[in-house]
């Protein structure tokens, strides 16, 4: 499958050492929401089931990876570890996984919750779910 269904719930993940952001479409694939953020231990594998359970959840068609791109754009190891597991979601989950690069979605939302007047000390977990909507919402925009 080249693309998602046009209908249907995406999910979107922001790719973290310590934090992953999980976002959500709508079912018009329109509009982007922060769900949660997933914790796990330096050196730890991804959460593969976690989100598993999650796509299953929320019946998604498909899932978005934020691709953590070098500031030049090429693919450094981290890139290699996000696209090895679009490959085991795939596989294990069936459902259309697709990559969108995620360069400086966090120093944005950083940039916007600062500019509200809040501060991001205390919303480290808001922050990365906020980056996986903005990263979501890129990629559904692009394809409209």
């Amino acid at each position: 499958m080249s693309e998602p269904p046009k209908a249907g719930r995406l999910i979107s993940v922001d790719w973290g050492e310590r934090r992953i952001g999980i976002a959500l479409s709508d079912e018009h694939q329109i509009l982007a929401s922060p769900h949660t953020t997933l914790t796990r231990r330096r050196g730890k594998r991804f959460p593969l089931q976690t989100l598993l359970t999650l796509i299953h959840e929320h019946h998604a068609v498909g899932v978005v990876l934020g691709l953590p791109l070098e500031s030049d754009g090429s693919e450094g190891n981290a890139a290699r570890e996000v696209r090895l597991l679009g490959n085991q979601i795939t596989s294990r989950s069936g459902v259309f996984v697709d990559f969108q690069d995620e360069r400086f979605t966090t120093a944005r939302v950083l940039r916007s919750v600062r500019e509200m007047g809040e501060t991001t000390r205390d919303r480290k977990h808001d922050v990365d779910a906020m980056a996986a909507a903005l990263v979501l919402q890129q990629y559904m925009d692009a394809r409209r």
